[in-house]
C-alpha cells in the first residue's frame, strides 16, 4: 500500500513540476512573446530553479553566465541537460531568457 501511495506521489509531482514549465506557442514560429528574458524566466523556469535564481530544486543558476555563454544556454534550454527536459522555452524566448541569464555573474 504505501508503495503505491509513494508512486502515486512522484508521478503527480512529477506531472505537476511539467506542466508549470510550458511554454507560449503562436502558429508562425514555435514560441514567442512579448515579455523580456527576465519576465519569461518567472514563467517558465523560476517553478525549479527559484524565483531568486537559487531557491528552487534544479541547480542554482544565479552565476550560471560565469560558467556558460549566452549560447550554450540557449543550448541547454533547448535540448535539456540532466534531467532538465528540452524544449520548455523555444525560439526567440529561449533566446532572450539565454541572454538575460548570461548577464547573471
Amino acid at each position: 500500500m504505501r508503495k503505491k501511495l509513494f508512486t502515486i506521489l512522484i508521478i503527480s509531482f512529477i506531472v505537476l513540476v511539467l506542466s508549470a514549465c510550458n511554454g507560449n506557442e503562436n502558429a508562425s514560429n514555435g514560441p514567442t512573446s512579448d515579455l523580456n528574458g527576465q519576465q519569461i524566466y518567472g514563467q517558465s523556469c523560476s517553478s525549479c530553479h527559484g524565483g531568486d535564481l537559487r531557491s528552487g530544486y534544479a541547480p542554482d543558476l544565479d552565476q550560471i553566465g560565469k560558467k556558460y555563454s549566452a549560447e550554450e544556454i540557449q543550448d541547454i534550454i533547448e535540448n535539456g541537460i540532466g534531467s532538465m527536459p528540452k524544449g520548455i522555452v523555444k525560439g526567440e524566448d529561449a533566446e532572450k531568457v539565454a541572454d538575460w541569464l548570461a548577464t547573471q555573474k
